[in-house]
């Protein structure tokens, strides 16, 4: 790019090529950013006035443009001199003529304007407490959102200090990425609180929080090498209303522990001042890593029972979000193609802190079974893409936050620290921060510092793993005669989709060896094995009776799908209930997840399987999980004919086992749940009804907010809230309002299977508002949305015909967050069997992305992904009628 192009029309999506010659040709010195929120608690008052202040030098250029997603601009001052905004001005961006050049003459530039209120989850977020009418204000900024609050340079590679002033209401707790330095207060109700500088960051790092949060405090302290002490202030917050269930102290400890582990990991002090923790409603991501001002979903803090896996799942978000105070805050990537530089440590390192740093001893268990299933599904998507992305622009990266990015990275760097060794890849990382603190960086940059540390030649392995497509698959080559093996390989197969040639990555593994001893599967041995190109000999097989089971991956030190040989999956699926190696079991059943996906076991089996097996799982996280995917599998990979004996059957077996489970235990709270959701499809409806009713169904089983929800939504799918049950309904919303509660009722009204009540439900989704035209948040559009979808198709598929003509509407005049939830939550639904080729959602959408070439790559992906989704289902009841039909064939 040579110069400066101005773009009319829309033009938030900032392109790689534009973001280059931006950061070719400034250096940003600081920004003042004053916001000021006292208006905050008027619903009416849909913005809120934003001065950007920012001071920054040219080079090679005497104009250039900001970004700001605005409701107006009062003013622009450029070097003192006014700057018109009507011809500055053009949609997102402010163009910006007669810069003062070189580094010797800095430009300061004042913008005054007006940036709006959000309900999306995008920009300042505020939201209103059902509970108490209280109004609290957020920021979510990544990747490209902070220019929703205030005018910026929107881009990872062009940092600098920021100093933020907020004034809003006096009682409000305030907070941001640096202490504040003073606070005025102005007479009226309202104050003012200034902060203190930040160091060198990255605008989407950047984060306000306002509103009257409950705060918890605490310390941490540590002596430095040098002998000097580090001491960081603690500070933990949620929503008022939700105080009395928040469990502060032990966010505090595992802030403290975690602090500990990555200055014993790292070598390298904790740069930012202090550590807030803060939990806040309707909530886009897990979590967001914003330096000094750490914002977590409040689904994090407990209002119902929560298992010992959930209190695992947030100790690894805050180990996660930990790690990027190094990986991608200290050290951020250049653009976004190199997204993973951040996310995938983070995944990687993020668990192996709670695997080594805190109780949570399953931590690579859930990992292996939910974190790198996340993977494989994103990896077999026609969208895949390698881990070192093509991102061309801002779009293209917001969609790149999936599981490639976090799941199949970390899983590829997990397999990094086997490769070159623990050591290695701690002393690469220490050196990485030392090296390029407080900068931006790239592939080659990691690279260099670990072939430093290595002494391995890092391009081959890179170029493999981080450059490439695809799920490798690892098979068995067996050979026996007279009862014994006479020869074995460990095989790969796959194909990149990207370029269609074989996948043959290097891996260090673990070949795991299992028998039959007394009834259990028991390990034998295993091997470590070293695997280049399509496969390797297993030596140690030759001339030994073939194992019951060998299982690829033992250990699951790498990243790839399990192909099993006949004896073993035959093995699996009578017998994986007495497997009793925890990782090596959650493995196994996350192969054979893969193999209901890929319609190479058919549901019917799987299903069996859980209902003879399940139950042994000791590890919560993974048995919740399992029970969540038999529901899946009964709603997408069955025929329909199929499907109501199936659910009755684990309806059956999770009764039983509720039956006969621990009271009060982790595992009865799951099963309650999960029966509670299997029972939308007209099975134990008794239960429902009997736990709704307060009668005591299995001792000490609290049917408390979650659970209490899930029956009321079974209940209105079934067509079973009448008007009694209704008033019943919202009797219950009323006297215990809450976030939860909003969501819930939502989504138990559009599951009512009525006409009405569906058009409204699809029309609310549809246009983002409700019947009384207000606009719908980012959580109640996805809670209408689901409720829409709980229905037959003689009362949905009259709707969808609405849906392909508003696609390019909706992507327009929402934000890309609110978009992206109506459109997959929308996605028309298909419970019937039929070839892929002629199935009409299938040739719909065929027939929209060929007749819009145009369309935004973005939106095409979300479509080309639901296609997906669709085909794999109907592929997988193809292979269950086959399998049926085969069977009463065989009983004949």
């Amino acid at each position: 790019m040579d110069q400066l192009q101005r773009i009319s029309g829309p033009n938030e999506n900032l392109s790689r090529d534009e973001a280059a010659w931006r950061a070719q040709t400034l250096d940003v010195h600081s920004y003042q950013v004053k916001l000021d929120l006292s208006e905050a608690r008027d619903a009416s008052v849909t913005g809120y006035r934003s001065t950007t202040t920012i001071v920054f030098s040219a080079e090679e250029t005497t104009e250039t443009f900001v970004d700001f997603i605005h409701e107006s601009i009062r003013s622009i001052t450029l070097n003192g001199v006014a700057v018109d905004p009507a011809t500055a001005v053009t949609g997102s961006r402010i163009y910006l003529e007669n810069l003062l050049p070189g580094e010797d003459s800095p430009n300061t530039l004042v913008v005054d304007g007006t940036a709006y209120y959000s309900r999306s989850g995008e920009g300042l977020h505020r939201y209103v407490d059902p509970a108490d009418g209280l109004t609290y204000c957020y920021t979510q900024f990544e990747p490209s959102d902070a220019r929703r609050v205030y005018a910026n340079f929107e881009q990872p590679d062009l940092k600098a200090p920021f100093t933020f002033t907020v004034r809003a209401p006096r009682e409000w707790h305030v907070a941001s990425n640096q202490s504040a330095s003073g606070v005025e207060e102005h007479g009226d109700g309202t104050a003012t609180t200034n902060f203190a500088p930040t160091l060198p960051i990255s605008t989407y790092i950047t984060a306000v929080l306002a509103g009257p949060y409950f705060v918890a405090t605490d310390s941490y302290s540590r002596t430095l090498s040098d002998g000097s002490e580090l001491v960081i202030p603690l500070n933990a917050t949620c929503r008022a209303s939700i105080a009395t269930h928040f469990d502060a102290q032990n966010i505090l400890d595992l802030t403290k522990t975690g602090l500990d582990f990555f200055h014993e990991l790292f070598d390298y002090p904790y740069p930012w001042g202090k550590y807030d923790s803060a939990f806040v409603p309707e909530y886009n991501l897990g979590a967001m890593e914003n330096p000094g001002l750490v914002t977590f979903t409040e689904g994090y803090v407990f209002t119902s029972r929560a298992t010992e896996g959930q209190h695992e799942t947030r100790a690894n978000t805050i180990m996660h979000e930990m790690a990027h105070m190094w990986f991608g805050d200290l050290v951020t990537m250049s653009w976004w193609d190199d997204l993973w530089l951040k996310e995938s440590f983070a995944d990687y390192i993020g668990t192996l802190a709670n695997d080594e740093a805190t109780e949570f001893s399953t931590a690579w268990i859930t990992f292996a079974n939910r974190r790198k299933g996340w993977a494989y599904v994103a990896d077999q998507l026609p969208t895949t893409h390698p881990i070192v992305a093509d991102i061309t622009d801002l779009e293209a990266a917001k969609q790149n936050f999936d599981g490639i990015t976090y799941a199949k990275g970390a899983s590829v760097l997990k397999q990094l620290a086997a490769y070159v060794g623990a050591e290695a890849f701690r002393d690469a990382s220490r050196k990485y921060f030392r090296v390029h603190e407080f900068s931006n960086t790239s592939l080659k940059d990691f690279l260099a510092v670990l072939e430093d540390a290595s002494g391995r030649n890092m391009d081959s392995w890179a170029d493999a793993w981080l450059k490439t497509a695809g799920v490798p698959v690892l098979g068995i080559e067996l050979t026996e005669s007279e009862g014994l093996v006479t020869a074995a390989r460990l095989t790969q197969s796959g194909i990149d989709p990207l370029t269609n040639t074989p996948i043959t990555h290097p891996h260090v593994l673990n070949v795991g060896l299992f028998d039959l001893v007394d009834g259990e599967l028991t390990r034998t041995a295993s091997h470590a094995v070293e695997l280049t190109g399509t496969g390797v000999a297993l030596d140690f097989l030759a001339g030994e009776r073939c194992p019951d089971l060998i299982l690829p991956n033992d250990g699951d030190a790498t990243y790839a799908m399990v192909a099993f040989d006949e004896r073993s999956l035959e093995t699996l699926l009578g017998h994986l209930g007495t497997l009793g190696d925890p990782l090596a079991r959650a493995s196994c059943w996350a192969a054979l997840w893969n193999m209901v996906r890929d319609a190479r076991l058919a549901a019917t089996d799987f299903l069996a399987a859980v209902r003879a097996h399940a139950e042994s799982v000791t590890e919560v996280s993974v048995f919740a999980f399992l029970l969540e995917q038999a529901n899946t599998a009964i709603g997408q990979y069955l025929p329909p004919e199929l499907r109501a004996d199936e659910r009755q059957a684990l309806a059956d077996a999770l009764v039983t086992w509720l039956d006969r489970a621990n009271p009060g235990s982790d595992a009865q709270i799951a099963m309650a749940r999960a029966l509670a959701k299997l029972a939308r499809g007209h099975v134990a409806t008794d239960v429902v009804d009997s736990l709704l009713a307060g009668e005591p169904r299995w001792d000490s089983l609290v049917v408390d907010e979650d659970l209490r929800w899930a029956l009321w939504q079974a209940k209105a799918a079934t067509g079973r809230l009448d008007e009694a049950a209704r008033a019943a309904m919202e009797a219950d919303a009323a006297a215990h309002p809450s976030a939860v509660a909003t969501s819930g009722r939502l989504l138990a009204l559009a599951a009512r299977p009525d006409a009405a009540v569906k058009a409204a439900a699809f029309g609310a989704v549809i246009s983002g508002h409700d019947a009384n035209g207000a606009a719908l948040s980012n959580e109640a559009i996805s809670a209408t949305a689901a409720g829409f979808q709980l229905g037959g198709h003689e009362l949905l598929d009259a709707h969808y015909a609405a849906y392909w003509p508003s696609l390019e509407d909706i992507w327009e005049t929402l934000t890309m967050g609110l978009a992206t939830r109506v459109i997959r939550g929308l996605f028309p639904a298909s419970q019937n069997l039929g070839d892929a080729k002629v199935h009409p959602v299938v040739l719909e959408v065929d027939s929209w992305l060929q007749e819009h070439p145009a369309a935004p790559r973005a939106l095409r992906r979300i479509l080309l992904e639901e296609r997906d989704a669709l085909v794999r289902s109907l592929a997988a009841q193809r292979l269950c009628v086959g399998h049926v039909l085969h069977a009463l064939e065989s009983a004949r």
